[in-house]
């Protein structure tokens, strides 16, 4: 009878540290994921559009990478800073993002957006107003403090 007692105790102790020792169970919510990506990107393009560089490059990882058409990698804040500062000379760029999407690892980890957009602004080199139609797609990450930054983003325009 000892024997069961003891086993049984063991058991139990057993079963108590596998729950504290293992990480949770329970699957991440890829919903409420999603609607925190996409109100990620309405805030950084509202930055973008009111022109506040701190701000939109708030969103960004510090490693971030940056592929757009025609022009070399952008790596890191510092650089997404000072093109962000020089985007701002235009004070008629606008971009509207449409056909969002969020697609959300099982982990809940990582989740990749992507969606069309129309930038309008002035074409730097005739100075006449330019309007460009593309794809947007961006791979964000959760942070060990639970926000969600940009890792890579790549901007490619359509015909």
């Amino acid at each position: 009878m000892a024997k069961l007692h003891v086993a049984g105790m063991l058991s139990t102790a057993a079963l108590a540290l596998t729950m504290i020792v293992s990480p949770s169970l329970a699957q991440p919510d890829t919903a409420k994921i999603a609607a925190a990506i996409k109100a990620n990107e309405a805030a950084l393009i509202a930055s973008f559009n009111s022109c506040d560089p701190m701000k939109a490059v708030g969103y960004n990882a510090p490693d971030v990478v940056s592929i757009f058409h025609g022009a070399p990698n952008m790596v890191g804040a510092a650089a997404h800073l000072a093109d962000a500062k020089k985007g701002c000379q235009d004070k008629t760029q606008h971009v509207a993002l449409a056909n969002e999407t969020v697609d959300v690892a099982a982990s809940g980890d990582m989740a990749v957006y992507r969606s069309t957009y129309v930038f309008t602004g002035t074409d730097m080199k005739t100075k006449k107003p330019m309007t460009e139609n593309g794809n947007y797609l961006v791979g964000w990450k959760k942070q060990p403090d639970g926000s969600w930054k940009m890792e890579w983003d790549v901007v490619s325009n359509t015909p």
